[in-house]
């Protein structure tokens, strides 16, 4: 009878306080999880299980080992934030799949993703079949994003050229531009310090730009 209530407060005080770790973690659906948060997620499931079985081991000793396992998952989110080149280590890049509508093979093998994933990802999107695609992304959850074609003519993806004030030279080869041309057009509209440029993309001959801490209309 001491073994279940001991169970029982153990298993009620790790829930809260694994409940607040997560809050104090951020907002993030289970499906777009990174792989720091799956892991930190998955350690901290097992030291709680662990706690709760091993009911002569002291509670503080489940707990320490959590608070840290926040801790370095919230550090690395924060410096993540501030470091485009730590986000990609952490959090991988995003990689185009389908693009207007030929598939690119090598970029399948590169991430050990097969026809089979492809289509059965295509059909959980509804889609029939992979003429109708213009662009297909797998994000770095692991998730299909799809751009459809429209009127049978493909639809441009919208491409980020400036985040966080870093001129991204790779998405700009793609759409056969560069520094110049980006920097040329966005001094035409006012923008001549990049840095200050927070999130810039190009869409169907558009920019959309973004300024730092810029805040919106009431």
């Amino acid at each position: 009878m001491g073994d279940i209530f001991i169970i029982t407060f153990r298993t009620i005080v790790l829930y809260i306080i694994i409940l607040v770790i997560f809050r104090l973690m951020g907002k993030r659906e289970i499906g777009e999880l990174s792989i720091l948060d799956f892991v930190v997620s998955i350690m901290i499931a097992e030291i709680a299980v662990l706690a709760i079985e091993n009911v002569e081991d002291q509670l503080l000793h489940t707990i320490v080992p959590i608070v840290i396992l926040m801790i370095i998952q919230v550090s690395l989110a924060f410096v993540s934030l501030k470091s485009q080149k730590i986000r990609q280590l952490l959090d991988g890049k995003p990689t185009t799949i389908i693009k207007q509508g030929k598939i690119d093979e090598r970029a399948m093998r590169s991430q050990r993703y097969n026809f089979d994933d492809l289509l059965m990802q295509l059909r959980e999107n509804n889609i029939e079949r992979i003429s109708d695609v213009s662009y297909a992304v797998l994000e770095s959850s692991g998730k299909l994003s799809i751009v459809k074609k429209k009127n049978n003519k493909d639809k441009q993806l919208e491409t980020p050229l400036i985040v966080d004030g870093v001129v991204q030279n790779e998405h700009l080869d793609r759409i056969g531009k560069d520094k110049h041309w980006l920097e040329k057009n966005l001094a035409k509209r006012g923008y001549r310090d990049l840095s200050e440029i927070s999130f810039c993309t190009f869409t169907d001959g558009a920019f959309f730009i973004d300024i730092k801490n810029e805040k919106g209309e009431p």
